[in-house]
């Protein structure tokens, strides 16, 4: 009986040295919280698909993540450990605000795509409005590279824009520009849902690659080909604001 006592004791000490242990009754805790006792647990500096347990993969169950997510927040939220020290409640809070990131990121499609591209190292055309105010504030030019099939329409829109915007100024505003604006905004949006649909194939390539396995260069290929889409779409996105601004 004791030789079995002091080897159990010795199993806890074990799995709470390891870090697969819960700090508190020394149980194989879950990620997050022991599933024996039901303590949070310290958290670990993971990324936001291993916190919810996925792999890497595009094409999700959005519907079971926000299952995991409404579960996870009744274990993890900080009025759960009201009574508890005050590492346990720090714990808590942290684990809350990372499951809250997380969930953010990953229930977007396209967040979710930006994110796992920077995962993978790669590097996204910063084309955001505050990045935009940002250059034009410090007079810097803003990265951000017209795609070529787009050279020809967007130097036309652009000059419409500037017409309109100046029309307004005056209080001259044309009708036939308007029009011509809107049906332009049409076509930029049908141009954005087959970026769209383009980027969603691309998630299918992904996800199968990593099915199999498959790393290296046909793995780099896919994630670079997602890259263009997502600048491409970016850019569509950014114009497609500037006319609605422009109309509004």
């Amino acid at each position: 009986m004791t030789g079995n006592s002091t080897k159990g004791g010795l199993n806890l000490i074990q799995q709470k040295e390891s870090g697969d242990g819960c700090w508190s009754c020394g149980a194989m805790r879950a990620a997050h919280y022991c599933q024996s006792c039901g303590k949070v647990q310290p958290p670990r500096p993971v990324n936001y698909f291993t916190f919810f347990g996925l792999p890497r993969k595009l094409n999700l169950d959005v519907a079971a993540l926000e299952r995991d997510f409404y579960r996870l927040s009744r274990k993890l939220h900080p009025d759960t450990s009201v009574n508890a020290t005050a590492d346990e409640q720090g714990w808590s809070l942290e684990q809350s605000s990372h499951l809250n990131d997380a969930y953010r990121t990953l229930k977007d499609p396209v967040t979710r795509t930006e994110y796992l591209l920077h995962l993978e190292g790669a590097a996204m055309e910063e084309q955001s409005q505050a990045a935009t105010e940002k250059a034009r504030a410090s007079g810097q030019l803003k990265k951000q590279i017209v795609p070529p099939e787009l050279l020809e329409e967007v130097f036309e829109l652009n000059m419409q824009l500037e017409e309109l915007r100046a029309a307004k100024t005056l209080g001259e505003v044309d009708a036939s520009l308007i029009r011509d604006l809107g049906q332009q905004k049409q076509h930029l949006e049908s141009m954005l849902s087959k970026v769209d649909a383009e980027l969603r194939a691309r998630w299918s390539d992904w996800d199968a690659r990593i099915e199999h396995g498959a790393t290296g260069e046909a793995q780099i290929a896919v994630r670079d080909r997602m890259v263009d889409i997502l600048n491409r779409r970016n850019y569509l996105r950014n114009l497609v604001r500037d006319v609605n601004e422009a109309l509004g």
